[in-house]
């Protein structure tokens, strides 16, 4: 609650002080009073005075004098001088040592408590003009630290910052953005983005905004050669509360480094992988001849021994396999004859594929694809390669007696198709590494079951060179799902 204002009435006539007194008391204003100008200075030194009524003729220290000692004691005090004698002189002299108003005598209740309102306003109105212009001052120093700050992280990083208002004018940038695309000299902070050398593609996603299929604010992330260099360039909508765009931030990072050394990679898992091949399906040709017997007959034990070594045999060429369909995916070398599929009869073709194994595991195979589906655009193979991969998984990590279910159904813009096996499940905390390359879960229900843990990696490069995606959810001991969504062009099966 706001404290009431305190006057002090200083006048050597007992009967104008206590009047002044009792009546201002009366409004709720705290009021004390001086007999003399000495006692009206001391009182004044005690500091928090708001208000003060002066009388001009006074003995000792007179009403001038004192007004000259309120102005430099505190000239926010409001000084309101009472007298007989209001003269224009006494007017001038007044106001010229700080006087806000005088109150000649005698004067009424109504004039005295106008003018003392009058005043406390004034006071009011100084003190809050005061304290906003040194907020004012604190916010300004603060907000100049606050960009000191900003502008001394952005010239650390080593990736260039851009940033665009609404319009694709150039707000904001740092020293490695100028650097990465080679501007001798600093544009001017206003100035479109078309006049910066960058993709057109880019200049106009960063000037539109970049937005999901739905019209939604999303960030998008597109490669450019500036030179010798490759940059990615990731660009981000910046929207206020209500989610109206204000502009973009656009992230610029080096990684020409990265991508030699993936090509680096991708050459030499390539090499490797076509050098391995060659002895090994060498090998596997020597073991099928001493198994069939062309070499004499072998031992019980020679036989075990021999289908042992064609079984980790197999395990070898399918890595070896795993990691050349990795390397041709990575680097775009690979042929694909893009046709639009039936569904359901990939489906079939996987289920026949793996019949075999599944009876072997005591696995049952089922099939949920309703009639008149969309057709798929993509290439047999690769479709086959991802069904192939997570029924197979459905079998292996299952239980006898267990079920791996195909489903599929059509949610507009994809085709979602579904894997679900009633297995051994995974932990949660394995889910977020599960489509990284050589992945496998250490659990002792898997050490027996053989692996690359390359097949959900392939699986989610395959799905993603689609602008599908892929999602799993698996609970322990109760099964695994994994659902697929792929774009579909619309186009209806028969029946």
């Amino acid at each position: 609650m706001e404290q009431a204002a305190r006057i002090l009435v200083v006048d050597d006539e007992l009967g104008m002080r206590e009047g002044c007194c009792r009546a201002l008391s009366a409004q709720g204003y705290r009021v004390e009073v001086a007999a003399d100008g000495e006692e009206g200075w001391r009182r004044l030194q005690e500091g928090g005075w708001d208000l003060v009524l002066v009388d001009i003729k006074m003995p000792g220290i007179d009403g001038v004098e004192l007004l000259s000692r309120i102005q430099a004691l505190d000239p926010d005090i409001v000084s309101v001088v009472i007298t007989g004698y209001a003269t224009l002189e006494t007017a001038i002299q007044a106001t010229k040592r700080g006087a806000y108003d005088i109150l000649p005598k005698p004067f009424t209740l109504e004039d005295l408590f106008l003018v003392v309102s009058r005043g406390l306003e004034h006071r009011h109105l100084v003190l809050e003009t005061r304290r906003l212009q040194e907020e004012r001052q604190r916010d300004l120093l603060a907000l100049a630290e606050e960009q000191s700050r900003l502008r001394t992280v952005l010239d650390c990083l080593a990736d260039g910052v851009l940033v665009a208002n609404r319009e694709g004018r150039l707000a904001l940038f740092n020293p490695a953005a100028l650097r990465l695309l080679d501007l001798r000299q600093p544009p001017a902070v206003g100035s479109p983005l078309a006049d910066l050398p960058l993709d057109p593609g880019l200049t106009e996603l960063i000037t539109r905004g970049p937005q999901t299929d739905d019209g939604h604010p999303a960030t998008v992330a597109r490669e450019l050669t500036r030179g010798e260099l490759s940059l990615l360039a990731s660009v981000a909508p910046v929207v206020d509360d209500s989610g109206t765009r204000l502009g973009t931030v656009t992230l610029l990072r080096d990684i020409t480094a990265s991508k030699a050394l993936e090509q680096m990679k991708n050459q030499f898992i390539s090499m490797t992988s076509h050098e391995l091949r060659t002895p090994l399906a060498a090998v596997q040709t020597y073991l099928d001849t001493l198994l069939g017997g062309f070499a004499g007959e072998l031992s019980e034990q020679q036989r075990v021994i021999l289908e042992r070594s064609g079984e980790r045999l197999k395990a070898l060429l399918e890595m070896v396999n795993d990691l050349l369909d990795i390397s041709r995916l990575e680097t775009g070398r690979i042929e694909r004859q893009i046709v639009a599929l039936d569904v359901a009869e990939v489906v079939d073709q996987v289920l026949d594929l793996l019949a075999a194994a599944a009876e072997e595991h005591g696995v049952h195979l089922q099939k949920e694809i309703p009639p008149g589906l969309p057709r798929l655009e993509m290439d047999r193979e690769e479709l086959v390669r991802v069904l192939t991969n997570l029924v197979g998984n459905g079998i292996k990590y299952n239980r006898a007696g267990g079920l791996v279910t195909v489903r599929a159904r059509d949610s507009g813009y994809y085709l979602v198709l579904e894997v679900a096996d009633t297995g051994i499940g995974m932990p949660a905390e394995a889910l977020p590494r599960l489509f990284s390359e050589f992945y496998r879960i250490k659990r002792p229900e898997t050490a027996g079951i053989t692996g690359t843990g390359l097949g959900l990696s392939i699986v989610k490069k395959i799905v993603d060179s689609y602008h599908g995606r892929i999602e799993v959810q698996s609970v322990l001991d109760r099964g695994s799902t994994f659902t697929i969504h792929l774009p579909h062009g619309g186009q209806k099966t028969s029946g």
